[in-house]
């Protein structure tokens, strides 16, 4: 990423409004400078060379006060607006990568890890608050008063000049060396930081498995060897910051020794009047400082420059052309899926599949886990292109229209997908369910058991419950979006594995409503690992993958991607 990337002016507004308040306190903070270097020069001349008495230089020595008091201010007003900036910019930059991820979906924005675009959004983008804070002004006064304060020592003494001149490039070259060196660290950095983060999520989405089978204690090794290598990471990124400070420090010192040294040497020969030589001498560490301070901090803030330029090629991957036609009324409709397929990294997941979902009918995905039965379920909703095959919607008089040529909000107006972990919005449960019925929602919570954890809750219906469903256990949260799934029943429903959190009781909970569901009419897509419910299922579609041969560019054939199921359905 460049010192300044247009392209987070682009995307995060609240860095302009900064940018320019950055660069005028810039030109005051060098008028400042100059102000300061020239009363202190003058005062102390005075003092020494002309034998000027207290009342004399006293309004000089007020107008060095006033100039210290007010460069305090700059700074703590920078300050201040700094940190408000790096918020700002940095939660709109969240929202513009989050909002991309989903308009493009988390395969195309993450082809690598989907779980690093989690790391990304949350933790990874915090890194850039030093740039914000500490690294972008020190860049605004390096580029402002660095040269501001050359010319004002040229107009001062042209001998100090040259040779600010001549050692000013030193800098950037020693920088460069630097940067050299320690190429890649923060990537590495932050790439193991986005595999730790993937692994503990993987960790903590399958810890109640893990518990279960008394496993939940075999992971702990491997994420100890990932925190201590980003711990490691972290401190050679430290060190490296360190001793790049010392080197510029070092070397910005004998540059101003240099100067001093000429200075000297021209007030022992009386070549230079002291006021001018004192004024130089503290204008000469003001010319190098911007730049030794851009260099001390561009290691505390490439952690977050390299967060950035990730967000950056989320925020670039084209969205989807979206689809503008209507979705035909799917109630005495269906979708037809036919030669659907995937592409993943060792070949095809699902490999060629036929699914045609009918009011009235329960389809259920069987197979492996990794043979693509959610990815199956992504494409017939909408959310991920397939690579092979086709999905249409099917009216009631048998146009067909490609999914792909649908408005998908107007079509997922009528779908209701249960994922495996339901997502319930904050309120209580009365407002979480929505049904203004009293009688239906009674009869919904009986069939799927809430009646009774809702005698369990301290307030009933009016029990408040915070985001994700907090306040209830996982099956009870499973019973709570079931319940809501029957109360407001759409043409097409997806249960992603709707037993996963449930016992046994929980399951017979689950058998009943998708008899509900079939009673009214709606076409259910069920992915099962649970022969019970395949079984209660009337169509079974086996979901397999496959790998593609050195000279196929298609996928590779399955013979069995179409068996029969229990009811005598063939797919």
């Amino acid at each position: 990423m460049k010192p300044l990337d247009p392209r987070l002016l682009r995307y995060a507004r609240a860095a302009r409004g900064y940018l320019a308040l950055t660069v005028a306190l810039g030109v005051v903070t060098g008028a400042l400078v100059v102000a300061q270097a020239l009363l202190l020069a003058h005062a102390l001349g005075s003092a020494v060379a002309d034998g000027a008495t207290l009342p004399r230089v006293l309004p000089l020595v007020g107008g060095l006060a006033g100039v210290v008091a007010v460069r305090a201010l700059v700074a703590g007003v920078q300050e201040r607006y700094a940190h408000r900036a790096a918020t700002r910019a940095v939660a709109e930059l969240r929202e513009r990568v989050v909002a991309h991820a989903a308009a493009v979906g988390p395969r195309r924005a993450a082809p690598a890890d989907g779980a690093s675009l989690v790391t990304l959004a949350t933790r990874g983008l915090d890194a850039l608050e030093p740039y914000f804070v500490k690294y972008l002004p020190q860049l605004v006064l390096a580029a402002t008063l660095t040269p501001a304060t050359l010319l004002v020592v040229l107009g001062l003494d042209w001998v100090s000049a040259a040779i600010i001149a001549g050692t000013i490039p030193l800098v950037p070259v020693f920088m460069w060396l630097v940067g050299v060196m320690t190429q890649g660290r923060s990537e590495r950095g932050l790439a193991t930081m986005q595999r730790l983060g993937a692994q503990v999520l993987d960790l903590l989405a399958g810890l109640t498995t893990l518990r279960a089978f008394g496993r939940e204690r075999g992971p702990v090794a491997r994420v100890r060897d990932l925190g201590d290598a980003h711990r490691r990471a972290t401190m050679g990124t430290l060190r490296v910051a360190f001793l790049s400070g010392m080197v510029l420090e070092l070397l910005t010192t004998l540059c101003v020794a240099l100067v001093a040294v000429a200075i000297g040497m021209r007030l022992v020969y009386g070549q230079m009047d002291l006021v001018t030589g004192l004024a130089v001498l503290v204008l000469a560490p003001e010319v190098f400082n911007p730049l030794r301070q851009v260099g001390a901090q561009f290691h505390a803030s490439t952690d977050g420059v390299a967060a950035a330029d990730r967000a950056f090629a989320v925020l670039e991957v084209p969205l989807p052309a979206a689809g503008t036609a209507l979705a035909p009324d799917l109630a005495t409709g269906r979708v037809r899926a036919r030669g659907v397929a995937v592409r993943a990294r060792d070949g095809w997941a699902p490999a060629p599949v036929d699914v045609e979902l009918v009011p009235g009918r329960v389809v259920a995905l069987v197979g492996p886990s990794g043979a693509g039965k959610t990815t199956t379920v992504e494409v017939l909703l909408g959310l991920l292109p397939p690579d092979a095959g086709r999905v249409e919607l099917v009216a009631a008089d048998g146009t067909a229209t490609p999914l792909a040529d649908v408005d998908p909000h107007d079509y997922w107006r009528q779908v209701t997908w249960l994922p495996q972990r339901p997502v319930l919005e904050p309120g209580t449960v009365r407002e979480v369910l929505g049904s203004p019925d009293a009688a239906a929602r009674d009869r919904a919570a009986a069939l799927t058991g809430l009646d009774a954890v809702v005698t369990t809750l301290p307030h009933g219906w009016d029990t408040p419950l915070g985001g994700g469903g907090a306040g209830l256990s996982v099956g009870q949260r499973q019973r709570l979006a079931l319940t809501r799934a029957l109360l407001r029943p759409s043409p097409v429903v997806v249960l992603d594995e709707p037993t996963a959190h449930l016992d046994a009781v929980g399951e017979q909970v689950v058998l009943r409503t998708l008899d509900a569901l079939r009673d009214a009419g709606c076409a259910v897509l069920l992915v099962a690992h649970r022969a019970s419910l395949a079984a209660r299922a009337d169509e079974v579609v086996h979901v397999r993958s496959a790998r593609t041969g050195p000279a196929d560019d298609g996928p590779a054939s399955i013979d069995a991607v179409a068996e029969s199921d229990p009811r005598g359905a063939v797919r």
